[in-house]
């Protein structure tokens, strides 16, 4: 791993104060599980936390947490050790390149990851090698450009998604299951953000105003507009490549 694999964006701890978002997220997460689960950049554990309801059914039996990040790596452990993360939660403190070739997953998860690499192509194709066939392959990440705000440069994000550049960027042999544009009603607090506020990390009072208010009318608005709309786009792949080898 590489040394200097250390998260140096804004405060992780304010963000992870979006309960709502987050049991959003996981709800909508939650059909794609499978046996082997590998999470990409599980950084505090929030999504993994939040995750824990939909894992404790015992469709889940390992949850990989990958973590470059040796402080974060060392904090997950501690939260499956005191109990605070499912007990089949494992850690693994490296990146994608680094796991063997023969760790194979059911699903593989970046939720607010894919936007931080660089190659993310390049990303896709490694994380495609490590799908069983009919693994899933899901991504959740910031949408438009023209939303790209001091926000996404302060958490060196390189880019925001749409449907078109997601699935540019997709895998041979993965098929697109479900598309979903995510959080309808912020879309104007965003564009405000960028333009006239020019705030970069969040205060916790704004945090807890987009949750609890913005988000918990998306979660209404969201299906009404058939999720085309949003300032995140959930995307998910189906590997068919090996599948009638089952």
């Amino acid at each position: 791993m590489s040394d200097n694999a250390r998260y140096d964006g804004p405060d992780l701890n304010v963000f992870a104060e979006a309960h709502n978002w987050y049991a959003y997220l996981a709800r909508l997460y939650a059909p794609h599980l499978g046996h082997r689960v590998l999470e990409v950049g599980a950084g505090i554990g929030t999504i993994t936390e939040k995750m824990a309801p939909y894992v404790a059914n015992g469709v889940v039996g390992q949850w990989v947490c990958l973590e470059p990040d040796n402080d974060q790596s060392a904090n997950l452990k501690a939260m499956i050790a005191s109990g605070k993360l499912p007990a089949v939660c494992t850690v693994s403190n490296g990146l994608l390149a680094d796991l063997p070739a023969h760790e194979l997953f059911d699903l593989i998860l970046y939720s607010d990851v894919l936007e931080h690499i660089e190659d993310d192509q390049g990303e896709l194709l490694r994380a495609a090698e490590h799908l069983t066939p009919g693994g899933r392959l899901l991504v959740m990440s910031p949408a438009h450009n023209w939303l790209f705000s001091d926000l996404d440069r302060l958490a060196r994000h390189f880019r925001r998604y749409t449907r078109s550049t997601l699935c540019a960027i997709a895998p041979p042999g993965l098929k697109l299951v479900d598309l979903k544009y995510l959080d309808s009603a912020s879309m104007a607090a965003s564009l405000a953000n960028k333009l006239a506020l020019r705030r970069g990390t969040p205060s916790p009072a704004q945090i807890l105003l987009w949750d609890r208010g913005l988000v918990r009318i998306s979660r209404w608005l969201d299906p009404l507009t058939c999720f085309r709309i949003g300032k995140s786009i959930l995307a998910v792949w189906h590997n068919t490549k090996d599948e009638g080898k089952l």
